[in-house]
């Protein structure tokens, strides 16, 4: 569905991705990790065509689309949920799920969507009403991947989404990507701090160093990888039993 090839963006003169390639295949959930400062919000933000490529090429269902101007991206079907879900807090949950559809010309489906996203996450439909700045980070970001969802996309792209989330919220909302992921075949891009976790719920892995792509296999493999998982992402991978144990 997603390929990215030999991507390079700068800052500036400030070079923020070398050489990065990826690959999504349709209906997988694809995690994006590595440390600060990697390369993968600048990632995500340049398949959304908020950041130009310098080098490098995007293609999204067989067709490139690098460096078209972000309105056109969300219309073929990507949807972007950003870092800091970056609600609107002055408008209602309702009025921020409108937003979300704003694009769309099936303006008669809404109410089916809306019962679809208040299905998915029942809060928000409890605050509908609410000024979304007054709801609390999980709720925001429940809201923040609704209005995602209110475009209707093919392939949604989720920046670190358990960010500055209480504990007890952060399992609930990687369980909402696991059933949006198999119940819609949507397609998910996710970027997440939590390597652990992100990688016991994606499909395929991708791990950035420096602005390059260090390496991209299963989820499974990475997780299991000592010296990766040790040197870049802070994970203890146990040692196996010797067999006179």
């Amino acid at each position: 569905m997603l390929e990215i090839q030999n991507l390079a963006v700068d800052y500036g003169s400030i070079a923020a991705l070398h050489d990065v390639s990826l690959k999504v295949e349709t209906g997988q959930i694809v995690t994006l990790i590595g440390a600060n400062g990697a390369g993968k919000t600048t990632t995500l933000r340049t398949v959304s065509g908020l950041l130009k490529a310098q080098r490098g090429s995007i293609w999204y269902e067989g067709e490139e689309i690098t460096n078209q101007p972000p309105h056109k991206i969300v219309t073929r079907g990507i949807s972007q949920v950003p870092e800091g879900r970056m609600i609107f807090a002055n408008l209602t949950v309702r009025e921020n799920l409108l937003m979300g559809a704003y694009p769309r010309k099936d303006r008669q489906s809404l109410g089916t969507d809306f019962d679809f996203v208040f299905g998915i996450f029942p809060r928000l439909k409890e605050r509908a009403k609410q000024v979304a700045g007054t709801l609390s980070g999980g709720e925001q970001q429940m809201l923040a991947i609704s209005r995602a969802l209110m475009s209707k996309p093919r392939c949604l792209m989720l920046d670190e989404p358990s960010l500055g989330i209480a504990p007890i919220l952060v399992k609930t909302i990687f369980q909402k990507i696991v059933e949006i992921n198999q119940s819609l075949g949507i397609t998910i891009l996710l970027v997440e701090q939590n390597a652990t976790r992100a990688l016991q719920i994606g499909h395929l892995a991708c791990l950035l160093v420096n602005g390059t792509t260090l390496f991209q296999g299963t989820a499974k493999a990475l997780l299991e990888h000592r010296e990766l998982g040790k040197l870049y992402l802070g994970l203890t991978v146990p040692q196996p039993a010797s067999e006179d144990q």
